[in-house]
């Protein structure tokens, strides 16, 4: 079996990358763990900061690959990370996001105590048990500020795998579970507030907690709404020429339909072929190609692409299409999200 000729990568054009990007404001990468979302919206943020456009890449990820992406140390805070063009970049920390969420509230208020995780709490007990989805819920109201700041222009996002985001979109109907819990426990104890705020701790007023969780609950269902408008929002889905990944793309597909969330675009990662057929922004001569003529390990992985190409056909139906070739080097450092932004655009 022949061996692939991989030679160093040289220095890429600066004009490699696509000044500014053809997308709405909020541009959210999906999909299953590994495809390389993180990549994508890595290289979509630095396109798009080059044009001018205050950016902002989020990381929702618990993973938070967009620090080996970057080289750059990315912090929970939305920060500048170049000096030359406005971009901009945070990670989500969902404990963290918790953590903070209690402080803000007050430990021993109603909200407070079912963001919090004493499961032996009062809370917890006059509820049934803590708040299911509470980490989930703190992420997405971080997420919600950083959608909201008006210092950015655009914002990409790279959402955790598929599970975590489904959960996510799944939350407003959690909240309207939990006030309605809440509602049912304060009529109950009519006629008793003292004697509730001793229980909740630290004279805490339940009505306040209540008005909380109702913003935090219009906040979601607000956000949703964005999520649903094509005009202002597009959702892609990551995939790679993999047939469980295939499967998670359709399962995806079909949820985020079912939320009435829109998919503009599908991107296939790693697919075997030259970088010629997809952009003709770079020299292609610089990158090892896989020898599918002498290589019969590439052979055989090009045959399970194919497969699984053909069979994500029903995917693909409808919406835009984009392609990454896999690369023999690591997409990581600037050079490479040049590339791969040259892909996207």
């Amino acid at each position: 079996m022949a061996e692939i000729d991989v030679e160093p990568v040289e220095q890429i054009d600066e004009d490699v990358v696509p000044a500014g990007i053809d997308a709405p404001e909020y541009v959210l990468y999906g999909g299953k763990g590994g495809v390389g979302k993180t990549t994508m919206a890595a290289a979509t943020a630095l396109a798009s900061a080059r044009d001018g456009t205050r950016t902002l890449v989020v990381s929702t990820d618990p993973a938070h690959s967009l620090s080996d992406t970057f080289e750059y140390d990315i912090p929970a805070e939305a920060t500048r990370i170049r000096e030359d063009i406005p971009l901009y970049a945070a990670k989500i920390d969902p404990d963290a996001a918790l953590e903070e969420q209690a402080g803000m509230m007050g430990e021993g208020s109603p909200l407070g105590g079912m963001l919090g995780d004493e499961e032996d709490g009062p809370m917890a007990s006059l509820l049934g048990g803590a708040m299911p989805g509470a980490d989930e819920a703190a992420a997405m109201q971080k997420l919600i500020e950083f959608l909201d700041d008006e210092r950015f222009d655009r914002v990409v996002v790279d959402t955790a795998p598929t599970g975590h985001t489904l959960r996510l979109l799944e939350l407003p109907e959690l909240m309207d579970t939990m006030v309605g819990r809440m509602m049912s426990l304060r009529q109950r104890l009519s006629g008793m507030m003292d004697g509730v705020k001793d229980v909740f701790g630290g004279g805490a007023d339940p009505e306040e907690g209540m008005e909380n969780l109702d913003v935090l609950k219009e906040r979601i269902q607000e956000l949703r709404t964005t999520l649903r408008d094509p005009s202002r929002t597009d959702f892609r889905v990551v995939m790679i020429p993999e047939e469980m990944s295939v499967f998670e793309s359709k399962r995806l597909l079909a949820r985020l339909e079912e939320f009435g969330i829109p998919v503009g675009t599908v991107v296939v990662n790693r697919v075997m072929e030259n970088l010629t057929d997809v952009t003709d922004s770079v020299d292609s001569d610089r990158f090892a190609t896989p020898n599918l003529d002498d290589c019969e390990f590439c052979q055989q992985r090009w045959e399970v692409q194919q497969g699984a190409l053909r069979e994500a056909q029903d995917v693909f139906r409808g919406h835009t299409i984009k392609r990454v070739p896999l690369f023999a080097d690591e997409v990581r450092g600037e050079e490479m999200l040049r590339v791969v932004a040259a892909c996207l655009d």
